[in-house]
């Protein structure tokens, strides 16, 4: 399969008509797909996970969408690095933990000053 699709890519290529048409085609969907993901990062879904679907896509015929993907995947591999770094998710844990007994505090002391009134 993989070699069909390779002569058949090699033969648009060859045809200048084709080829436009097809990297017009790849860009958009590849943009589409990418903008889809950078409206998911507010609204709900996988809006980094689309970002890097629409960059692939993209990068099958561009070069600088290929240099935005490898740069993309360099970052997230050194942001995975840090968040797997002990220090840093012991940090990350006590910060949690603390957060979480301070608005337990919180709601703890307000229900003993105002007690549970529903309007």
């Amino acid at each position: 399969m993989s070699e069909y699709l390779t002569r058949w890519r090699e033969r648009v290529r060859r045809n200048a008509l084709l080829n436009n048409a097809w990297r017009i085609a790849v860009f958009t969907v590849g943009m589409a797909v990418l903008l889809t993901g950078i409206a998911m990062l507010v609204l709900p879904g996988p809006g980094w996970a689309a970002i890097f679907v629409g960059f692939a896509v993209l990068a099958t015929e561009f070069a600088w969408a290929r240099v935005a993907l490898m740069w993309a995947k360099d970052t997230a591999a050194r942001a995975k690095e840090r968040a797997l770094d002990p220090r840093v998710r012991r940090r990350n844990t006590l910060l949690a933990v603390t957060g979480g007994i301070l608005f337990a505090a919180i709601v703890i002391a307000y229900l003993v000053k105002y007690g549970l009134h529903l309007p």
